[in-house]
């Protein structure tokens, strides 16, 4: 097994405050900070999922190419030396290691830092600083997010095969699924990839090149390239959730109209005594063969409209089917269209 799970997500800002709050209003906490010559770093915890949010002026060329975003996805390995080694066989870049640790290049310039697996140890510290306990100053909130389910990351248009494949060769992550989803004139192209440990899951989504320009294409431009496009965060009651985000923690998501709800019960008849529920926080829902999925996105909190984040609850669904990524989709599609 070459990749175990993810240490951590190092997400670069222009305002590591404001973000570190964001982050508090979707139940994170602070538990260490680290400050530099050259950055400082915040790092949340909920669960066993740690985010460094990090600003200053070592983060300005990435901020000014790709505005906010998640620019490490740290993954912990069985055996260090032996993934650099197959992730640059594989065409990685190897970047050195600046902090005692190897890292090799990813999609775009999200990297990856490769760090040993640690006993009983879920999430590590970024070898970026030194890092000093943050006290609690209040009560930490109740844990909502269990863990994170799947990171989506948007690539260019024709290029999808080629960063599933090396996904496949540099980390022995698996295809677990794909789809194409066309809407009018507009479609997108997915492939699903998840390492052997199943705790790492990349959605990989593209615009397809022969069709109308959309959102993805749009993304691409104010991101700069290949990025995070959002990252999924699991819960067990979705709705008790976004009720409490949005009302708490101030957290913007995007609206569905009632005319969603007035076929769901046609759709997914199982689920008719949740519709009230589902429609009052405007949760959108799915099914496949093994049960139902409950999903909700949040608008982007930054300038550049790039990364997002979404809500979602599993009652035994496993995949990502069609009516799961055309919901985002339709989604964006009108939260982008509403905006112009």
């Amino acid at each position: 097994m070459t990749v175990h799970g993810i240490a951590y997500l190092d997400l670069y800002t222009q305002d590591r405050a404001s973000t570190t709050d964001y982050f508090a209003g979707l139940g994170f906490t602070p538990i260490a900070e680290s400050q530099g010559d050259d950055r400082s770093s915040t790092l949340l915890r909920q669960g066993d999922l740690r985010l460094a949010v990090t600003s200053g002026p070592a983060v300005r060329d990435f901020l000014d190419k790709h505005g906010d975003g998640v620019a490490d996805i740290a993954l912990t390995c069985d055996d260090v030396s032996a993934a650099v080694g197959r992730a640059v066989a594989a065409g990685a870049a190897d970047l050195g290691s600046p902090y005692s640790a190897p890292v090799v290049s990813g999609f775009g310039d999200v990297r990856h830092t490769l760090l040993p697996v640690a006993e009983g140890d879920p999430g590590r510290t970024p070898p970026t600083g030194r890092w000093m306990p943050v006290a609690a100053s209040v009560p930490r909130p109740p844990q909502t997010v269990r863990l994170l389910d799947h990171i989506a990351v948007c690539v260019e248009g024709g290029r999808l095969g080629e960063y599933a494949d090396f996904y496949r060769d540099a980390f022995a992550f698996t295809h677990y699924s794909a789809e194409y989803v066309a809407l009018g004139g507009q479609a997108m192209d997915s492939v699903v990839v998840r390492s052997a440990s199943e705790n790492v899951t990349f959605t990989l989504v593209a615009p397809d090149p022969g069709k109308e320009a959309g959102q993805l294409e749009a993304f691409l431009e104010r991101n700069g390239g290949p990025g995070v496009q959002h990252l999924a965060f699991l819960v067990d009651d979705i709705v008790s959730a976004v009720r409490r985000f949005r009302e708490d923690g101030g957290v913007e998501f995007l609206s569905t109209p009632d005319s969603y709800y007035d076929m769901l019960s046609d759709r997914l008849p199982d689920l008719a005594d949740r519709i009230e529920d589902l429609q009052d926080a405007q949760v959108l829902a799915d099914s496949d063969e093994w049960g139902h999925l409950m999903q909700l996105f949040t608008k982007s909190p930054y300038e550049r409209n790039t990364l997002f984040f979404e809500l979602i609850q599993r009652q035994g669904s496993r995949g990502f089917g069609s009516a799961n990524i055309r919901a985002l989709y339709e989604a964006v599609e009108r939260d982008r269209l509403a905006a112009s």
